[in-house]
């Protein structure tokens, strides 16, 4: 193996702050399907109806909801830092306080509290990884949608797990595993300044008198309220013990989290975002539905809830990022207005569901769950044009797709540059300099354009840097290259979640400007992610109308094409 790959930095060689609170993401990812496995003993032990151990969910998912309208503005007034501690305070507290008590009421209550806290937990967790990681924005990434695997999938088998000792034992487990995320954090995560600007606590409220976050708000409502019904009643059905519940649950978290992560970017890179959505919501309906239908055979829904693992985690992706490309506002303020209606929807469904079970028997409420899963396609179809048109960037209002800021003095006309991309990761001036020696070695400009990348991942976004920080990192590089004589110029790639369409943005830039080579450098997040489909460097090799090559200190530069990807994903280079 070569120098040049053993610089290629790991995703998970991380800072102990990273580590501290990606272990606090794990646990917090647990918190909705721990108590799965525990609803039947619940309701025995506490001689509760299902409908009121559906307010479990009900409590913490709607204060979660409220609580997300304001923690933006509580996190712009006192820090992430400070705000990720007191939530991961909260959630201990509330957690070890469920568990003490002896009656529904008072899980109900203190679950609402946990929400809470998660609230501002989440709220804040992307921001703060993003911060602190080390090797740029794909580490971190890589690092948080791993945590959130691990939490989604993990949480129900330990909520089994303790659970067969104790229906107390998740309480007190998550009170516990909190409890260490907490002290780390408070040890390792280093203090974080307040932003410039502090965000207005109604800020998420005004951004929904926008018809597109609305309409995608309403589609997520409707999911969740389909979403959580299952959740919320399925385990009743299926007549298993904590643990074998935990074990289906862990199957269905395991979907969630590989289609979540590897299946819904191919699937939109393929077919687009509203196409995948009408698809994975038509398929939802009919896994309620036959939920529905066989209650009375506990197999069939078994079997059913865990295929829907694949369609939950598709369309957790998905949503996010059409709320990213149609929302007209900042990314954070349409993260915390999508994330309200979103719980909401999950938070009223359990209750609805508990009142229908009661009246009508368990299947009305599965019945009525598939309904709101149709009906979410209708109004999707309504904003279909909108979501179509932020993705092939043609919106008559300012989409969120990828743009583009010049730096410096732009090269003279016809000049044919050598264009190299790079983000904000401890490799960029290396692959700059390769770039440079190569615009040398030809008699052409080089133009660096810096990746700028809001991050998007589940309901949360952040951006990766300022606009300031990737203006001096562009200066930085064209004062470095400035030693090659060489003309240089900058430009700064602003890029929303969709990594294909930052690539397709460069690709038909180098176009215009006569490019006449296209270079990158390896990833920090590896060949597989680097060279997927709907990749950044995929895209940009599949639209770009000039050479792409891949640079390397001390090799040649390697032509990237069409026909190598496979190889590429591979490694082998």
């Amino acid at each position: 193996m070569s120098a040049s790959h053993e610089k290629v930095a790991s995703p998970f060689r991380q800072p102990k702050a990273v580590w501290a609170v990606a272990f606090a993401c794990v646990i917090s990812f647990m918190g909705i399907g721990l108590v799965d496995p525990i609803l039947p003993a619940l309701a025995g032990s506490l001689h509760a109806s299902p409908s009121q151990v559906s307010l479990l969910f009900s409590s913490y998912l709607i204060v979660t909801a409220v609580a997300m309208i304001f923690v933006g503005w509580i996190s712009s007034r006192i820090g992430a830092k400070l705000t990720l501690v007191i939530g991961l305070a909260v959630i201990v507290v509330f957690a070890a306080s469920a568990g003490c008590t002896g009656s529904i009421d008072g899980i109900v209550g203190f679950r609402a509290g946990w929400g809470l806290g998660n609230a501002m937990f989440i709220a804040t967790s992307l921001a703060v990884i993003v911060a602190s990681a080390s090797g740029g924005f794909g580490g971190a990434i890589i690092l948080y949608e791993t945590a959130l695997g691990l939490g989604i999938a993990v949480g129900p088998l330990l909520g089994g797990l303790l659970g067969d000792v104790s229906w107390r034992g998740p309480f007190f487990g998550v009170a516990a595993l909190m409890a260490i995320a907490l002290i780390a954090t408070v040890v390792l995560v280093p203090a974080t300044p307040k932003p410039e600007r502090v965000t207005s606590p109604i800020a998420p409220l005004k951004a929904l008198r926008h018809r597109s976050l609305l309409t995608m708000g309403i589609v997520a409502l409707m999911y969740n309220w389909g979403f959580f019904t299952m959740l919320g009643y399925a385990p009743y059905p299926m007549e298993l013990d904590a643990l074998q519940l935990g074990l289906v649950f862990t199957g269905w978290g395991l979907l969630v989290a590989l289609f979540s992560v590897f299946g819904a970017p191919r699937l939109q890179a393929r077919f687009g975002t509203a196409p995948v959505l009408y698809a994975n919501l038509a398929a939802l309906g009919v896994i309620m539905a036959v939920i529905a239908a066989c209650v009375q055979t506990p197999t069939v829904v078994v079997v059913a809830v865990i295929v829907s693992g694949a369609c939950i985690g598709i369309n957790n992706t998905l949503t996010t990022q059409a709320v990213m490309l149609v929302a007209p506002v900042e990314r954070p303020v349409a993260s915390s207005a999508y994330g309200f209606l979103r719980f909401i929807g999950g938070g009223i469904a359990p209750y609805v569901a508990g009142k229908l079970a009661d009246a009508a028997g368990l299947s009305l409420p599965f019945y009525v769950g598939a309904a709101a899963f149709v009906l979410a396609i209708p109004v999707l179809a309504t904003g279909h044009r909108m979501l179509g048109q932020a993705e092939t960037q043609a919106a008559d209002s300012e989409p969120l797709t990828p743009t583009l800021t010049a730096v410096g003095t732009p090269v003279p006309p016809g000049a044919a540059p050598v264009i190299v991309a790079v983000g904000a990761h401890d490799q960029a001036a290396v692959i700059v300099d390769a770039a440079a020696h190569l615009a040398a070695a030809t008699g052409s400009p080089l133009e660096v354009v810096h990746v700028q990348e809001t991050a998007v991942v589940a309901e949360q976004a952040t951006d990766t840097e300022t606009t300031d920080q990737a203006r001096a990192a562009v200066i930085a590089h064209l004062d470095r290259v400035a030693a090659y004589g060489i003309t240089a110029t900058g430009q700064i790639l602003h890029s929303v979640g969709d990594h294909a369409a930052a690539g397709r943005d460069l690709a038909h830039h180098a176009a215009e400007a006569g490019a006449r080579t296209v270079a990158v450098g390896r990833s920090p997040r590896g060949p597989v992610a680097q060279f997927a489909d709907g990749s950044f460097t995929s895209a940009l090799i599949h639209t770009a109308t000039c050479d792409v090559v891949l640079v390397d200190t001390g090799r040649e530069p390697r032509p990237l094409t069409t026909t190598t990807l496979p190889e590429l994903r591979a490694g082998a280079v």
